[in-house]
């Protein structure tokens, strides 16, 4: 063999050695990975390193409400750690309050009304930000609630306190979160059914939610729409009685979301995904079972999170329902989490409906391109992704039809000619 061939292979060897060691680096840092967070390397939820979460730590903001559950638990029960974030739930006091943190980025996300987020994007409720709705977090499980006067002068319902509002003329006063929002849409809505107009016939503010069974106390308002455990708690109180649950509205209505802006989910898509499987995990635990179901409130009780007792929540949270008027029943339709995945899936209709309502009250002027922005807000690209990653089914169309209280179907089709259907309207 001669000097050069020699030299070839000790070049030779040396490249076989730097393979074995560059393959042996990557094996090692692989296993690193998935040591680090719960074997979901090996899982494909991350191509070597590449989808590492770009934001470690995550503010999620909420109001003390029953519905923040599946965020809070998502952080207790340790579902955040499995892909490789924590998720640090900050206590807000009022939606104003959230939107505003939202917007600054003093929040990563948060759980917050549907429409709110779609009331900052068009540039109603607060300055204008592209916003995006990652996830649901739930349906059903809010309820509007009457003051016990005006139940005992004959207003227990819809049909009731119509008549009680022509028959005593005064200024009646209700309560709303935010509004745009949830609450101020189903308010507004079940009014209407009774041929009751809250731009005209009615005076409506607008209270935090921890905050109305306190107003409603010193007599400040007649009735509020408020997510639970505050229609139960005012129960509890003696103060006022439940009219309607929001599920007698619409079964199974999108209510909270996870929302944040735009401009955080193009920095941070990664970290987005990560968020939205660890609270998809934390949805499907909390409906698994009625123990989940009451672990779950004994958690959310706390004085750091809803600050309420556990009876309080509990009750409703199963589904067992009392109206503070002796009536009890079993409502099938309480608070859902995750049904299976169909709670969370950010059905582009679901967006477009608010903003239908948004335009019948006159807080739009004009029809926006409503398919157009409910594509842009409703990022179910980034929902499919992080629903494959916690194992969740996803449903087949993007679109859902469902029939309200007073009779209409809404499926998406034909929105402005929806939101000019209505005859009690601003």
């Amino acid at each position: 063999m001669t000097t050069n061939d020699r030299n070839i292979g000790k070049k030779a060897d040396t490249h076989v050695d730097k393979d074995i060691d560059n393959k042996r680096r990557t094996i090692i840092k692989a296993a690193a990975v998935a040591t680090a967070f719960g074997g979901l390397a090996t899982r494909g939820v991350w191509a070597a390193g590449s989808d590492k979460p770009e934001k470690e730590e995550v503010k999620v903001g909420f109001i003390p409400l029953t519905d923040c559950a599946s965020v809070v638990m998502a952080s207790v029960l340790g579902f955040d750690k499995k892909y490789g974030i924590k998720i640090t739930p900050s206590k807000e006091s009022s939606w104003a309050g959230v939107r505003d943190k939202l917007v600054n980025g003093e929040l990563d996300a948060a759980h917050v009304l549907y429409g709110l987020i779609y009331g900052v994007n068009n540039g109603i409720g607060g300055a204008k930000k592209d916003m995006a709705v990652l996830m649901s977090l739930n349906n059903n499980g809010q309820a509007i609630t009457l003051s016990k006067k005006l139940a005992d002068a004959g207003a227990v319902n819809g049909q009731g306190l119509a008549k009680l509002m022509q028959m005593e003329k005064r200024e009646y006063t209700f309560a709303q979160t935010f509004p745009t929002g949830t609450h101020a849409m189903w308010l507004y809505y079940w009014l209407a059914t009774y041929g009751i107009n809250p731009m005209k016939d009615a005076k409506v503010i607008t209270v935090p939610p921890p905050q109305m069974v306190a107003n409603m106390r010193v007599g400040n308002m007649d009735g509020f729409c408020v997510g639970e455990p505050w229609n139960h708690r005012a129960i509890v109180d003696g103060i006022g009685v439940t009219a309607a649950t929001t599920q007698d509205i619409w079964k199974d209505h999108p209510e909270k979301v996870l929302g944040t802006t735009s401009e955080w989910v193009a920095k941070n898509p990664n970290t987005a995904r990560a968020m939205m499987a660890a609270v998809l995990e934390a949805s499907r635990w909390i409906d698994a079972s009625l123990s989940n179901k009451n672990k779950m409130a004994e958690t959310i009780a706390a004085k750091s999170y809803v600050n309420t007792s556990v009876d309080v929540i509990n009750q409703r949270i199963l589904g067992r329902y009392s109206d503070g008027m002796g009536k009890t029943w079993d409502d099938p339709n309480y608070m859902k989490f995750y049904n299976d995945g169909a709670v969370n899936f950010p059905y582009l209709s679901d967006g477009m409906w608010f903003m239908t309502q948004h335009k019948r009250w006159g807080l739009m002027k004009d029809d926006p391109d409503y398919l157009a922005i409910a594509k842009s807000v409703n990022r179910i690209d980034l929902y499919k992704e992080a629903a494959a990653m916690a194992k969740v089914p996803v449903p087949k169309d993007v679109m859902r039809t469902s029939k309200l209280i007073d009779g209409s179907v809404w499926d998406g089709k034909n929105p402005k000619a929806y939101a000019a259907s209505f005859k009690v309207r601003a």
